[in-house]
């Protein structure tokens, strides 16, 4: 999915470096301090393992520290599109801050260990944004971010919405930049967001993607839940699609690698007839598809996709 991406605005990298630090962001009122709000970014199955720490000491300790509400979603549970799980962090606007910040520095950190000297300071954060709070983010003409962008010196990119998965409604806004850039722009980010009072109400919103993945996460935020939860009657569906025989190997990818990664994006189940297994009265493969009907719609599209690429190379 990040290869979707598109910047909106030109990273300050690209542009003239300022000689004296940005300014410090405009602190929110104390009343938007009190009351709860939440943040979603996405992190590798791998990372997630060291937030949550033996036993799931880091996180009972991050969560201790930081007053804030930390959640992950399940192992193999990712956002639609990628293979990296969901954090989400809920609780006054400082503390789920602190807890970010908290969360970032152990990343860091466990990228220093792995890398030693060469890492480059300037990493990557990819929040999980709703597309309709994406606006306030952009602002007229694009001013909003270029503030943003401007105050924190961090890159800031908003990725398209992704039409491949019917219903999802939400964004990746990747921030880029040193831990101190990141915190500043996730800061403002934040505070766009909490101004907003429909924002910080979504939060009892399911942060699972079940539709996508076929899988159950619990409810987010202790409110009512369990809406998007598949029953066994919704992961029995299944449809039987014909791809060309001369492009199944594009459709498998090597090792299998494609296959499993739409699988593992939308949830659903992808069974794939032996050589010579032809839907009746064509050349076609049976390319059989599992799971509800969502993911079964997701993964459809996103095996078209790799079909029409299929063809355009068969045609150049």
């Amino acid at each position: 999915m990040e290869s979707n991406e598109t910047s909106y605005v030109s990273s300050p990298e690209l542009g003239p470096k300022r000689s004296s630090p940005p300014p410090t962001p405009k602190s929110p009122t104390s009343d938007s301090l009190e009351k709860p709000t939440y943040i979603r970014f996405l992190v590798s199955n791998a990372a997630a393992g060291s937030v949550i720490g033996k036993g799931g000491s880091t996180i009972t300790d991050f969560q201790s520290q930081s007053g804030a509400r930390i959640q992950l979603s399940r192992n193999q549970e990712f956002f639609p599109g990628t293979t990296d799980r969901i954090i989400m962090i809920s609780g006054p606007f400082d503390d789920v801050l602190k807890a970010v910040e908290l969360i970032l520095s152990k990343l860091l950190s466990e990228i220093h260990l792995e890398e030693g000297n060469d890492v480059d300071p300037r990493t990557k954060v990819r929040l999980v944004v709703p597309n309709s709070f994406c606006g306030g983010i952009i602002g007229k003409g694009g001013a909003t971010i270029k503030s943003f962008i401007e105050e924190s010196q961090a890159g800031i990119k908003i990725s398209p919405q992704d039409n491949n998965y019917y219903g999802l409604n939400d964004r990746l806004v990747t921030v880029t930049g040193t831990l101190d850039e990141q915190m500043r722009a996730v800061d403002l980010i934040l505070l766009k967001l909490s101004e907003d009072l429909h924002y910080p109400q979504s939060v009892n919103v399911p942060f699972s993607y079940a539709a996508y993945n076929g899988v159950n996460y619990g409810p987010a935020g202790g409110g009512g839940g369990g809406k998007f939860q598949n029953n066994k009657e919704e992961r029995s569906n299944s449809m039987t699609i014909g791809i060309a025989d001369e492009h199944i190997g594009l459709v498998v990818g090597r090792g299998g690698r494609n296959i499993m990664d739409i699988s593992q994006a939308t949830g659903a189940r992808i069974k794939i007839s032996d050589r010579g297994d032809f839907m009746s009265g064509t050349t076609d493969r049976k390319v059989t598809i599992t799971g509800s009907q969502r993911a079964i719609r997701a993964a459809e599209a996103m095996i078209m996709q790799k079909v029409a690429y299929a063809s355009e190379k068969s045609v150049n």
